[in-house]
């Protein structure tokens, strides 16, 4: 073995470093002042904080406290016909700001932790003059932040460095050069000529350093530059490179944060872009565009500026990088509607792919969606965290529940982060499982999670090795033509049927309770505010609420973010993010209330003591009772309609039902209860058979030892012996046709207090829940066993149902040990099945014949007092003959979430008559999701899906419709139908979405 090999290379790190430490000379120190305040303040108003004159080691604030810093000082005469830069740290994050306040250049600190594979975040340099003549002033503004990348309050916020630097250019270039071939050389097998060539070459370079001059960098430069111009052969593998800044919109920092990340992030983009004409950076989420533009306009001025060029790519078709998992159908249609939309009318950009990199698994619901919105593509990474099996396919078509297919590419290195680094390339080529059948794959660069993005270190490396020999050419291009070329021939391609289930972060179904209530009945409220502003508008000519609507769904889809909704952030997020959303819920109701009361001025209620309207925005007809003041009266209201009554009328004779502390009763159910409360038997009279498992008991509130973080639950969480929530009273009544049982229990700190309810004529069971949580590091769960067997669970998702494992056969089957679900889930044999449906829970666990409903957790990282507070939520358990399709589970889950509801009125004649349905359905599984005004027009759209998974022909009966067309999602491709007598025949395919455009 020749002398320089293997034992160099010790010799070769350390000498790399002092390369990497001799780049800068610093010259002179800086003056620094810092004007701190506890929340952001704009540049005009830069000197309004507390003043502190500050020295290195001082401190100028606490975590997320902000300061405007200005730096000070003189370039030193030595400088003269050198480059100078700025060298920052503030031991935080800043952005250096022009004269004018404009942002300029994101900074951050660096001692940030961050995983040493990816490289590092630190951006401490500012250019400053590319030729100095000595003399020179510098006076430079920088609006701080005292957070480190991740949220962490860094060196208890002092300053660490702020000096003048000559920026010693040949030895800046030399690291680059020694960089990039030593890592390729410790990269490439020991049998390789080209690793050993490498290695002679750097120690060869290293015997031209001695002082570390600039004129000995250039000379080592030279050693190497015969081995930085060795290129490929013809490749079988090539990468597309796209700079990206994975950017968490909130997470550890609060919301406001975010504003400036961005800034950061984009500032540094575009100056860099005046450096490197190779740079292309992809940047996604239209919300963080929007703060850009209302409070950064000039810098965003330079952004569309480069996407005009084709420089900046807007990336990724929704609004922001949306969880999709509890995210409701109709709000997943939302993000991509003002998302595509914001980036055509801001761009002339038709955004053709979705990107997600950082979700938390991916709904089969998802590639019908995309394809109707004209989205063919679509990107993500996450999957490679799975915990127990490795997804098979890298670029891979994805097909939905529907059959609709698009072309996925799951970034082979498993990171938004990448070094860009050989180490990078060669992961990729090792670990892309479709290189058989795909000569490219996607390389993602950049600092994420705020870290401001690509640095120069990312785009100096790539300049080197575009076609390096001993790794795969690489090119800097746009996602969108890395889609157009792998999409040329997909016909070797693997396809994946139904969800991609993320085998981590189950966690994130159900922590932060409130926000997700708050989300299912918001998404609701806007349902109803749609449907019944777009009648009211058509009937009484009342406006509708567009810059409302637009207002509060931009909102609600911003804390649908994939770390929000999810439950994963910091406290702040949510106390936040609760105001708003109580805020939001309160304006909507006030106006479902004003379009209601506007319809209801039309409707005849002539003769009429006290006359209501009954309203119900389902798409089919409902018989239910309602309590007006101490009288129950039930009323039947037709399919996206109403009925008027009249509220003084005598009541009618209620059907007899029975409560008793251990026994409450109808004409359908008689449920026995235990002495602790729980039920041990569900008889169901007309079936004639038990529904609860023989010997065991159903509605056990069961608190489990819960030692995860916000995102992940134990998968061996069961093993450990649970506690219980124990009855503390139990009372007993009925209310008119309503069987009830009151209990109250306790656990630890905890109070919980349960209402069961059982209805005349029904066989849902209601568990109306109050709840006082106080417990640290603890799950609740409603545990129901069931008579009941099936390999499979249906589960409700957005526009549809997907089925899953209830057996743990194969490490797929196990991995799924904690499930999402929306409205419901059902376990169901041939002839009988019991559903559980919940009015605002999203996690699930079935395993055989045990169902249950993840209620509450409280972990303690990263928000230490998580769920710590008083929750209300309802769910019901639904045993039913047949399956969950013929059975009505789809239709309860439905009328659990969407009560009836009454507007009284003054009797008076109107030109509406006393009982009217705007829209009929002739067959039980097609549903109406949503009804609003048209995007650009004031037609009505209308849209419906397939909900059995069944071939269907359906007609649609639209009460005074003069023309009809289909559209996509996007409201374009209109279709004219034939409109017969005001009804339109479709067919429907399986879990089809179809959305139609009304013109009356």
């Amino acid at each position: 073995m020749p002398y320089y090999q293997e034992t160099k290379k010790k010799d070769l790190h350390a000498i790399q470093e002092r390369i990497k430490n001799s780049m800068y000379t610093p010259i002179a120190d800086l003056n620094v002042t810092a004007w701190a305040t506890h929340e952001p303040v704009p540049f005009a108003k830069r000197r309004t904080g507390k003043k502190i004159e500050m020295k290195l080691g001082k401190k100028w604030g606490d975590l997320f406290d902000c300061a405007w810093f200005q730096f000070r000082g003189t370039v030193p005469k030595i400088a003269a016909g050198q480059k100078v830069v700025l060298l920052i740290d503030i031991n935080g994050e800043a952005c250096v700001v022009d004269s004018r306040g404009n942002p300029v250049r994101g900074l951050t600190n660096v001692n940030t932790p961050y995983d040493e594979e990816l490289g590092v975040p630190v951006k401490r340099v500012v250019q400053f003059l590319k030729r100095a003549k000595g003399g020179e002033k510098v006076d430079i503004w920088a609006d701080a932040g005292c957070n480190d990348l991740f949220g962490r309050l860094s060196e208890n916020g002092t300053l660490k460095e702020a000096c003048i630097a000559i920026c010693n250019q040949e030895m800046r270039a030399l690291y680059y050069d020694f960089e990039v071939l030593h890592e390729l050389m410790l990269l490439m097998p020991t049998e390789r000529a080209r690793r050993h060539r490498l290695l002679f070459k750097l120690e060869e370079a290293t015997h031209c350093l001695s002082e570390y001059t600039e004129a000995e960098a250039k000379a080592a430069r030279a050693v190497l530059a015969p081995e930085l111009a060795k290129k490929n052969g013809d490749a079988s593998l090539s990468l597309s490179a796209i700079g990206h800044a994975h950017l968490d919109l909130a997470w550890l920092w609060p919301l406001r944060e975010s504003y400036r990340k961005g800034a950061r992030t984009f500032s540094n983009v575009v100056e860099m872009m005046g450096r490197y004409p190779d740079f292309v950076f992809g940047g996604s989420q239209p919300q963080l565009y929007q703060w850009v533009k209302d409070q950064y306009p000039a810098l965003y001025r330079k952004v569309k500026k480069l996407v005009a060029e084709g420089r900046w790519e807007p990336q990724g078709a929704m609004w922001v990088e949306a969880d999709t998992n509890v995210s409701g159908g109709e709000a997943l249609v939302r993000q991509l509607v003002y998302g595509k939309r914001f980036f055509r009318d801001e761009f002339g950009w038709d955004v053709d792919n979705l990107w997600l990199p950082d979700v938390f698994g991916y709904s089969a619901a998802l590639p019908q969606l995309l394809k109707k919105s004209g989205v063919d593509y679509f990107m993500t990474t996450k999957l490679s965290w799975s915990q127990f099996n490795t997804h098979p396919h890298h670029t891979f078509m994805w097909e939905g529940i529907d059959g609709s297919q698009v072309l996925s590419h799951l970034a082979p290195e498993g990171t938004y982060n990448s070094s860009a680094l050989p180490r990078s390339m060669m992961k990729i080529e090792r670990q892309f499982l479709d290189k058989g059948v795909s000569d490219c794959s996607l390389l993602i660069f950049g600092i994420g999670d705020g870290g401001g993005g690509p640095g120069a270190e990312h785009l100096e490396r790539l300049q080197r090795e575009k076609n390096l020999d001993g790794i795969a050419p690489v090119v800097q291009e746009p996602v969108k033509k890395f889609f157009e070329r792998i999409s040329r021939d997909t016909s070797n391609y693997q396809t994946w049927i139904g969800e991609l289930y993320l085998e981590r972060h189950q966690g994130t179904y159900t922590t932060h309770a409130r926000n997700k209530r708050f989300n299912r009945k918001i998404e609701l409220a806007f349902r109803e505010l749609e449907l019944w502003a777009a009648l009211a508008q058509r009937e009484a000519g009342l406006k509708y609420p567009t810059r409302a609507l637009d207002t509060n769904w931009k909102e609600v889809l911003l804390y649908q973010f994939h770390d929000i909704l999810p439950g994963s952030s910091i406290t702040r997020v949510y106390d936040e993010s609760l105001e708003r959303y109580a805020k939001i819920a309160a304006e909507t109701e006030q106006l479902i209330e004003k379009a209601q009361a506007a319809l209801c001025r039309k409707v005849d209620s002539f003769g009429l003591k006290k006359p209501a309207v009954i309203s119900n925005s389902l798409s089919w007809e409902r018989s239910e009772w309602l309590k007006f003041g101490q009288k129950w009266l039930q009323v039947d209201v037709p399919s996206l309609g109403y009925t008027t009554i009249d509220t003084a009328s005598a009541a009618p004779a209620v059907p007899e039902v029975t409560a008793k502390t251990n026994l409450i009763e109808n004409d359908i159910l008689r449920i026995r209860f235990n002495k602790d409360g729980s039920i041990r038997s569900v008889w169901d009279k007309r079936n004639e058979r038990e529904a609860i498992a023989e010997g065991q008991a159903a509605n056990v509130l069961y608190v489990y030892e819960d030692n995860g973080d916000a995102w992940d639950v134990d998968i061996y969480y069961d093993k450990k012996k649970p506690a219980c929530f124990k009855l503390q009273s139990s009372r007993a009544q009925i209310d008119g046709p309503h069987a009830e049982l009151h209990q109250v229990y306790t656990y630890g700190k905890s109070k919980l207090e349960q209402k069961i309810v059982l209805t005349a004529g029904s066989r849902r069971i209601d568990f109306v829940t109050d709840a006082d949580w106080r417990e640290d590091n603890k799950m609740l769960r409603a545990s129901f066993p069931v008579a009941v067997r099936s390999p499979e669970v249906t589960c409700e998702i957005q526009f549809g149902q997907i089925k899953r494992p209830t057996h743990a056969n194969t490490s797929w089957d196990m991995a799924k040990y904690e499930i999402c679900a929306h409205k419901w889930i059902d376990l169901s044999q041939h002839e009988y099945g019991v559903a559980l449906l919940n009015d605002c829970k999203y996690g699930h666990r079935v395993r055989d014949h045990v169902m249950d409903i993840n209620l509450l957790r409280s972990p303690s990282w990263p928000d230490p007092v998580a769920d710590r507070a008083k929750h209300q939520f309802t769910y019901a358990l639904f045993p039913h003959a047949g399956g969950p399709c013929e059975s009505g589970v789809i239709r309860a889950g439905y009328e659990l979430n969407v009560p009836l509801r009454a507007t009284a009125v003054k009797p008076s004649r109107g030109a509406m008559p006393p009982r009217h349905s705007t829209l009929e359905i002739d067959c039980e599984n097609v549903i109406v999701e949503a009804v609003k005004k048209a995007e650009d027009s004031d037609s009505t759209i209308v849209r419906l899906y397939e909900s059995f998974g069944a071939t269907t022909k359906a007609t649609i009966n639209l009460d005074g419709a003069q023309s009809v067309h289909t559209v996509n999602l996007m409201e374009e491709k209109p279709k004219k139908l034939k409109l017969k007598k005001g009804a339109v025949e479709l067919e429907f395919h399986p879990f089809e979405i179809v959305t139609l455009q009304v013109a009356y």
